[in-house]
Order: structure tokens, then C-alpha cells, then sequence
């Protein structure tokens, strides 16, 4: 039901809501010691780097993967590099039980998820299920789906009508998410182009990235961490339901 203007005037009970009992500076707030990050797809590519990079800023992580155990030595190398907690779980995202014992494994390990990084091509559903219910349990969560800049354009030269509608579904998915989970958590999307990694590599999509961005080139994985640690730490904690463009400005008119 709609409000009328003078109901509209009047100060709501509980609000205003408090401010976060966060730190000032910012890089402080950029630091992640003692918060738990869970990252899907995490074995290589844009999901490793983002493991990496949460590491590199002091949180402990698990690292999810499903066939490619790389990810059992990557876990170690963070944990002899940057002092940390971490360990690798194989899963596969695309089985509902699977997801949802994995979680309740890392709680068991770790002790929380503070953000759980949706990464890997699937199972995004079925992760902000399960992720969501112990996210409100705790009382407080961030989630981080990484969609595409496909959710944006229809992008060519390859015809790819169903992973575009897909990944437009998730970023939708995702913002409808941010608002029902507004008491209890955080949820923003990240949207990549073409990068340095095996999804972008064909010659194909190579070419058509050096013609689009606007830098003549792919990004590398090292320029998308950055963006990931941000949407992770205290540093955006006035941000939830934001899709983010990194594309190197490939959708640009």
C-alpha cells in the first residue's frame, strides 16, 4: 500500500539505523584479518586471483573446485605465503548436496563465512540458498556473484543467446537478493570482460577484446582483484545490489 505525503514526513520507528562500527581509515578497512571467504571456481583464473587476493589482505579461505585439484597446492601456497588459514573442497556446484554439506564443512573448520565469492559458472542458486541461511543464522554475510558483461550487451561475434540470458538472470538474481536480504547481508555482482584466462583465451575472443576495449587489450587477472577485495572488506559497506562494469570499457557505445 502506498504512503501518503504526510505519512512519508514522519520519522519511521528504528530509524535511523546505525552506522557500522567500522574502522576510519581505509586501509584498515581494505583488511580482512579473521574474516572467512569462501570462493567458488577457485582452482585458476579470475577465481584464484580473487582467493589470492583475500588472502593477500589477511582473511582466511576456502577454496572450492571441482575437477581441477591445482587448487589442494594453490590453498597451501596462501597459507605458507601469507600466513593464513586455508583449504581446498572439492565440489561440485551443480549438486544441491554437495553445496550444502560443503558449506556446513567450512563452519566446521573455519567457525563462519563472512562472504561467500559465487565464481564458478554454476550452482549460483543453489549457493545463495545455503549461504543465505547461515548468512541470517550469523546475522551478517556478503555475497559476490561474478556475472558478465554479457548480462549487458548481445555480445559478439559469437552467438551465445543462452549463456547471455543467463548471466543477465544471475545479475537480476542478485539484486533481488540484495533487497531481500537487506537485514541481514550484503550482495553486489561483478561483471567481467574478456581476461587473461581459459574462458578468454580462443583466438576468437582474444581478437574481438584487442577491437572493443576501449585499451586496445584483455584485462589481466591481477586488474580485477582489486575490485573483489573492495566489495569483500569494510571499505563497501554501504553497497549492496550495485553490478559492476570491468570490461575494459567493451560496452561502451
Amino acid at each position: 500500500m502506498s504512503m501518503n505525503f504526510e505519512d512519508c514526513a514522519k520519522v519511521r520507528e528504528g530509524f535511523p539505523r546505525p552506522f557500522p562500527n567500522t574502522p576510519a581509515n581505509v586501509t584498515e578497512q581494505l583488511r580482512l584479518n579473521g574474516k572467512v571467504v569462501v570462493v567458488t571456481g577457485a582452482a585458476d583464473g579470475i577465481g584464484l586471483a580473487v582467493a589470492t587476493a583475500m588472502a593477500e589482505a589477511g582473511g582466511n579461505v576456502a577454496l572450492w573446485y571441482n575437477t581441477n585439484t591445482a587448487a589442494v597446492d594453490r590453498a597451501q601456497d596462501l597459507v605458507n605465503e601469507h600466513g593464513v588459514k586455508a583449504a581446498a573442497y572439492k565440489v561440485d556446484v551443480s549438486d544441491v548436496n554437495q553445496v550444502q554439506e560443503t558449506l556446513q564443512t567450512v563452519v566446521k573448520d573455519f567457525g563462519k563465512i563472512d562472504v561467500f565469492v559465487a565464481n564458478a559458472v554454476d550452482g549460483v542458486v543453489f549457493a545463495a540458498k545455503y549461504a543465505g541461511e547461515i548468512f541470517k543464522k550469523q546475522g551478517f554475510g556478503n555475497l559476490i556473484i561474478t556475472s558478465s558483461m554479457s548480462a549487458h550487451i548481445v555480445n559478439v561475434p559469437t552467438d551465445q543467446p543462452v549463456y547471455n540470458a543467463s548471466k543477465a538472470f544471475i545479475t537480476h538474481f542478485g539484486k533481488s537478493l540484495a533487497r531481500e536480504w537487506r537485514e541481514f547481508a550484503r550482495v553486489n555482482i561483478v561483471s567481467p570482460g574478456f581476461f587473461d584466462t581459459k574462458m578468454g583465451a580462443s583466438p576468437l575472443a582474444i581478437n574481438e577484446a584487442y577491437r572493443m576495449s576501449a585499451f586496445g587489450r584483455q584485462g589481466h587477472v591481477k586488474e580485477i582483484k582489486g575490485l573483489y577485495l573492495y566489495l569483500a572488506s569494510d571499505a563497501s559497506t554501504y553497497m549492496t545490489g550495485s553490478d559492476i562494469l570491468i570490461d575494459g570499457g567493451y560496452v561502451l557505445p
